[in-house]
């Protein structure tokens, strides 16, 4: 089933590719627990169907990029990019769209937590394998509060102005 507003996010771990070590995290790809993650805070969260893709590279990113100070201004602590991708891939993607401090990127590799959520995407008959359906989220202390499921091969409405508009 998938989730829907007013529901809590379901237990998960995603990975992040850490650049720079510090106390607690160190260089390389490391787990975080979604719960965790969540804890008091409210997150503008866009998961895409794959890294370096042609809409999620020239589109859905970027516009998350570009306008993350201003989801901050809403009262947003994070913003979150997940895709089932490894993190070495996530890391990768975010160094190239210059996503450092603006968008944490997120990898879920097995697409554990994306099936747990039920937004999975099934393109394996494209040899793609199971992949994130494109959605936004707004999720505060692990609530979700809004949620924008795209239909299949679009784009129109989990970009970053309809986040803004639910911030």
């Amino acid at each position: 089933m998938t989730i829907k507003v007013g529901d809590r996010v379901p237990e998960g771990t995603l990975t992040e590719f850490i650049e720079t070590e510090t106390e607690g995290c160190q260089l390389g790809p490391n787990a975080f627990q979604v719960s965790d993650l969540v804890r008091g805070k409210k997150i503008a969260l866009f998961a895409v169907p794959g890294a370096f893709t042609p809409t999620c590279s020239a589109k859905h990113l970027p516009g998350f990029v570009a306008k993350a100070e201003q989801l901050r201004e809403k009262g947003v602590d994070e913003v979150w990019c997940v895709s089932v991708n490894d993190a070495f891939v996530m890391g990768a993607w975010g160094r190239e769209q210059q996503a450092a401090g603006k968008v944490r990127m997120l990898a879920d590799g097995s697409a554990l937590w994306t099936r747990e959520l039920g937004l999975e995407l099934d393109l394996t008959q494209r040899g793609m394998g199971v992949r994130s359906q494109r959605y936004s989220a707004l999720i505060e202390d692990g609530v979700v509060k809004a949620l924008n499921v795209e239909a299949p091969g679009k784009f129109e409405v989990s970009d970053v102005d309809t986040m803004l508009s639910q911030a």
